[in-house]
């Protein structure tokens, strides 16, 4: 599949689905708080998403069941939203979030401390793993490659004890959910692409406080690390522009 740089017009249409993303994003972080379920942050972001006339960009997407992906500690991606998964105090959850609205789509995740009582190592985990994300928007720009940001992820990462997920990975995103290119959050052996004008990338940081490894659950979508070690994720779309990286969704 050919890499679709978009213009200016197309890149203001992703802007409009990143902003009502990071608008569902900021209301379920409000939420979050122990005896909350996964499913009362399922249904207030299904709802929050008609209301602004946008659809939600997962649910059936694969048969994906839900509008949200909601992981809780060991969990690293694509956790299913249930009302028998209830928040605790100390835990951290990643909220995943996609829409479309007008063809385009939006993609966005955060990390969020539920309670008081998060330990040390959790807080600092999401702290990282926030700022390798920034790490690689910086390196977004024309001329740049996709490895170039992977490797700035991966360097901040590791320098600070955490290790990134290899098995889950960024993309390319616009009229389709998953475009190319891929957008590895490490440093890439083999075929590298320059970044052009007009691309626009979902970069999005998984990263372990223990080994990098994940696997899968038997319900075929939740990805939890095989250590059992906490994970964070956070996730931005990036458009590269001629006056540097601009990200849609905050």
């Amino acid at each position: 599949m050919a890499i679709v740089c978009k213009s200016q017009a197309k890149i203001d249409k992703m802007r409009r689905s990143g902003l009502i993303v990071r608008q569902v994003l900021e209301e379920l972080r409000a939420m979050v708080k122990p005896e909350v379920t996964t499913m009362d942050l399922e249904k207030a972001a299904e709802r929050r998403i008609r209301d602004f006339g946008a659809k939600p960009a997962f649910k059936g997407y694969y048969d994906y069941p839900c509008v949200l992906c909601t992981s809780v500690n060991e969990e690293i991606v694509h956790g299913i939203p249930s009302a028998k998964r209830v928040l605790k105090d100390g835990d951290i959850v990643s909220i995943d979030c996609g829409v479309v609205l007008d063809g385009y789509y939006g993609d966005a995740a955060i990390t969020v401390a539920v309670g008081d009582s998060v330990s040390p190592e959790r807080k600092k985990l999401m702290e990282v793993t926030e700022q390798s994300l920034y790490k690689g928007i910086e390196q977004a720009k024309i001329g740049n490659s996709i490895s170039d940001i992977g490797a700035a992820v991966q360097s901040y990462v590791e320098a600070n004890g955490f290790s990134v997920v290899r098995e889950f990975v960024g993309h390319g995103i616009g009229t389709k959910l998953h475009e190319e290119p891929q957008v590895p959050n490490f440093r890439s052996r083999g075929a590298d692409t320059r970044l052009r004008e007009g691309m626009v990338l979902a970069i999005e940081p998984m990263v372990n406080s223990g080994r990098p490894e994940a696997r899968v659950l038997e319900d075929k979508w939740t990805a939890v690390t095989a250590d059992g070690s906490s994970s964070a994720h956070f996730e931005h779309c990036v458009a590269v522009t001629k006056n540097g990286p601009l990200i849609l969704t905050q």
